[in-house]
């Protein structure tokens, strides 16, 4: 019984404390100045063909297939 109080209150205190650093790491690292380009680039590929759809594979040339692929 002494070792399950043991690594219960381990747990309780430095257990809390490593998920709450490793939370707050994740949070710091997201908002992170370089991270802009990244963050643009996935929130317009919705957009990406929104003049006209993007081609099949059957029909597209190289080039075509390369533009969708990005």
């Amino acid at each position: 019984m002494e070792e399950y109080n043991f690594l219960r209150t381990l747990a309780d205190s430095w257990g809390l404390l490593a998920m709450f650093l490793f939370f707050l790491g994740v949070v710091i690292w997201v908002f992170l100045p370089g991270r802009g380009k990244a963050h643009e680039e996935s929130k317009t590929i919705p957009f990406r063909h929104e003049d006209a759809p993007a081609p099949d594979d059957g029909d597209a040339d190289d080039a075509q297939r390369e533009e969708a692929r990005k």
